[in-house]
């Protein structure tokens, strides 16, 4: 399925953005080149999970049970460009499917976990999907059971299986006969689906060349060098997973290991054991590794870099990491569209400054030493006058083109138009700031501003400044209403085991900290732990609304 224009196409391609190879040749060539190196690691409690050991595959295991995998979707009347939705936790079988359904001509749509019917009602309507892939039941829920009654009323699903009857196709006859189907570069490799102010999901469609152009600004970036081994403590169903350690893990040839829910201590014990040398972490993570009180027992020793995404990171948090292990970072902030800014080690060299800073690529006039990041160009615009915006220290909304970046959404037109300029700049409705001249600083998702009195306040400011605080272990900082100011900022936080923390510590420590009075909390409510979606990002309209419930009852 291929879904981007001709003018793109030919546009990013004699740019040399974009070239001919695929995942499946890249794997393929692993495939040839050390069929015995271990490729593939379950998650350590795999079997609590779905009730099956572990396993760890090497290429060439991983190849035969991919090419088995496809033949038998081709068996079943998969068909060119089909599209298979996919809803399974962490496991090899999940990262096969992304090769086995690829290789049989179809398309994936992967699905977190957590969705249920309403998403399932939806995505396959929008997709018309042949098949559905899940569990019978995960962490108490009935996924099959609940795909049973999805599929009564979308007569397009002819297949529903789950994982012991993927199991078993990889096991079957490997003919030969996928040779004969053609995966061009441009055809969709993932349709993910991202959420956002519309009220249902948003198909992403990004292509073979849209991912490994973007493999190439983490290599570029992080750095990532072929052969390290990977972990991902995300769900592999979204982009954060995807486009930041299996893509580059397929393109590199190195060793994947999954992992799957998150847990502290299961984590450490991968990370070192499995030698890795590179993944990504949400600030939270590493906040709470950085403070675990065996911290010293870690040895991160074969740890060469981790990006950190979602939000920005607080500067303590990679000082730390600096320290103890000589570990750098990259600040990464993206959405399921494609965009990737990214700000490495070769981009900006102060520390203390990449925490907040990320180049502006494609600014009139500056030079970075960035590789492939020269196709990429970014633009503030002022989101009422719709001028861009140029000066030190403004706020505009961040429009962002490079070759990784959806050609539009899918079978949404309307969205896509709105979306995007005649230019093919995309609006991620998110605010940034100039900064140093050359520079942008994320200063907010555009509705989550906290303002108060007419200034405007960084919630992810308040948090990094809190996170500094030695009791505190998570933080998260809303708005809440008030009658004369318009809003106020509450701070949420979760102690550190064994600590108490008040109003009026965070206080006095963000005073000597010297942060601006209007920024400084004037309600604190501590909980056990701060509200996530699978990717790490804070569900601040949870916590916003808890606010607003409190204060009612007040």
């Amino acid at each position: 399925m291929i879904l981007a224009s001709q003018e793109m196409i030919k546009k990013w391609t004699e740019a040399g953005a974009w070239g001919d190879k695929t995942f499946i040749d890249y794997f393929k060539e692993h495939v040839r080149t050390q069929p015995d190196k271990v490729c593939l690691v379950d998650p350590m409690n795999k079997e609590a999970l779905v009730g099956l050991k572990p396993e760890r595959l090497t290429y060439k295991e991983l190849d035969r049970a991919v090419d088995a995998t496809a033949e038998a979707f081709i068996g079943l009347g998969i068909k060119k460009d089909d599209i298979i939705m996919v809803q399974l936790p962490n496991c090899w079988e999940l990262a096969m499917l992304y090769l086995a359904i690829t290789r049989a001509g179809a398309l994936i749509s992967p699905m977190p976990m957590q969705w249920r019917a309403s998403e399932h009602d939806f995505i396959a309507e929008m997709t018309k999907a042949a098949a559905v892939i899940t569990v019978d039941e995960f962490g108490g829920f009935k996924h099959k059971e609940m795909v049973e009654k999805v599929q009564a009323k979308h007569p397009s699903i002819k297949h529903i299986l789950t994982l012991p009857q993927i199991r078993e196709m990889t096991q079957g006859e490997v003919t030969g006969k996928l040779d004969r189907i053609h995966i061009d570069a441009n055809d969709v490799f993932t349709l993910c689906w991202s959420s956002g102010t519309e009220a249902q999901p948003k198909g992403c469609p990004l292509s073979h060349n849209n991912w490994l152009f973007q493999t190439s600004l983490c290599y570029e970036s992080a750095p990532i060098l072929p052969g390290d081994n990977l972990i991902t403590a995300g769900p592999l169903v979204n982009m954060a997973s995807i486009g930041t350690v299996f893509v580059e893990w397929l393109k590199g040839g190195g060793k994947f290991v999954l992992h799957h829910p998150f847990d502290g201590a299961t984590f450490v014990m991968q990370m070192i054991l499995e030698e890795i040398n590179y993944t990504l972490l949400v600030p939270a993570i590493v906040n709470a590794l950085l403070k675990h009180p065996k911290v010293d027992q870690f040895d991160f020793s074969k740890v060469r870099s981790i990006t950190i995404g979602a939000a920005p990171p607080s500067l303590w948090s990679v000082q730390e990491l600096k320290r103890r292990w000589g570990i750098e970072f990259g600040n990464i902030w993206g959405q399921n569209e494609g965009t990737g800014n990214i700000a490495g080690p070769r981009h900006i060299t102060d520390m203390e400054m990449r925490i907040d800073h990320f180049p502006q690529f494609g600014k009139p006039g500056t030079t970075w030493n960035v590789g492939q990041m020269a196709h990429v160009h970014m633009k503030l615009v002022d989101p009422v006058t719709k001028q861009e915006v140029t000066e030190e220290g403004k706020v505009g909304e961040l429009w962002y083109r490079g070759p990784n970046v959806i050609p539009g959404y899918f079978k949404r037109p309307d969205l896509t138009e709105k979306s995007f300029d005649k230019d093919g700049f995309f609006n991620t409705g998110d605010l940034f700031q100039v900064k140093d001249g050359n520079c942008v600083g994320f200063f907010e998702r555009s509705k989550d501003i906290i303002i108060r009195g007419g200034f405007n306040v960084s919630a992810q400011e308040v948090e990094n400044m809190v996170l500094g605080f030695p009791k505190v272990m998570d933080a998260a900082a809303v708005a809440m209403p008030d009658e004369i100011l318009g809003e106020r900022t509450c701070i949420y936080v979760v102690p550190k085991p064994g600590e108490t923390v008040t109003l009026e510590e965070v206080v006095a420590f963000m005073k000597e900290k010297g942060l601006a009075v209007y920024k400084i909390p004037e309600r604190l409510e501590v909980i056990d732990a701060i509200p996530r979606n699978p990717v790490g990002k804070i569900m601040k309209k949870v916590l916003r609304e808890d606010i607003k419930q409190k204060m009612k009852t007040a």
